[in-house]
């Protein structure tokens, strides 16, 4: 989704695996979960253009950190007319949007179940940090988002950070909650900024019902009625 007038830029970071130097197929599960964020976050900045990072590798692979290199390789050879971008990241791609997120053309950074192991580095956004992890999430730790979190807010980066009750790492059991919080991200809205160290707010729940089985139908939905329509 890419108007070619957009000055702005919306980049989903998909996850992956700790290791591995698998190439990251277009249909793989930690792909296919970031489509619907992408008519979400066209909702909330439409005339901003909207892209899906794809990875040379599916894993992090230790201090390679592929995803990051991916992804700062990106936004270094964006065209002169992208002067700002927003970061949005599930799982590794949380974690590799937050140590993307002091390129200067970031103006905010949305991580979603995030992997932020004990002592990643602090990395110090120039727009708005969000972080929201769900309470049941057994793939990455909600306790390590909620450390780093303190960790940022302690150097003095006010940081919002929502709690996703009933969610797992998936984030299929409250889809149209994560969709409405990509959608009001991307639309300005960061909730409740706080340097408060202890600081947690629940994401609001929608009046749906919470259904994996709608989540899944979100996806199909995003992956056969919206394509790429070009590349930056």
């Amino acid at each position: 989704m890419a108007p070619s007038e957009a000055t702005e830029l919306i980049l989903l970071a998909h996850g992956g695996e700790e290791d591995s130097r698998e190439p990251a197929g277009a249909w793989r599960a930690a792909i296919l979960r970031m489509w619907p964020f992408a008519p979400a976050a066209r909702a909330g900045a439409p005339g901003a253009a909207v892209g899906l990072m794809r990875y040379r590798y599916r894993g992090w692979n230790g201090a390679d950190a592929d995803p990051v290199a991916d992804l700062r390789a990106v936004l270094d050879r964006l065209p002169a007319r992208i002067t700002r971008v927003v970061l949005i990241g599930h799982s590794m791609g949380g974690r590799a949007i937050v140590a993307a997120g002091n390129h200067p053309l970031v103006d905010g950074v949305l991580a979603l179940a995030p992997w932020l192991p004990d002592g990643e580095p602090l990395v110090q956004s120039r727009g708005p940090v969000v972080f929201a992890h769900g309470t049941d999430d057994r793939i990455t730790a909600p306790a390590q988002t909620a450390a780093y979190a303190k960790r940022l807010r302690a150097s003095g980066v006010p940081v919002a950070l929502l709690s996703v009750a009933g969610e797992n790492h998936t984030m299929l059991q409250r889809s149209p909650d994560w969709n409405a919080l990509v959608r009001d991200f991307a639309a300005g809205t960061s909730y409740e900024l706080s340097l408060d160290s202890d600081r947690v707010d629940p994401l609001p729940h929608s009046k749906h019902a919470d259904s994996a089985l709608r989540g899944v139908l979100d996806i199909a939905k995003a992956r056969l009625t919206h394509r790429v329509v070009g590349r930056l």
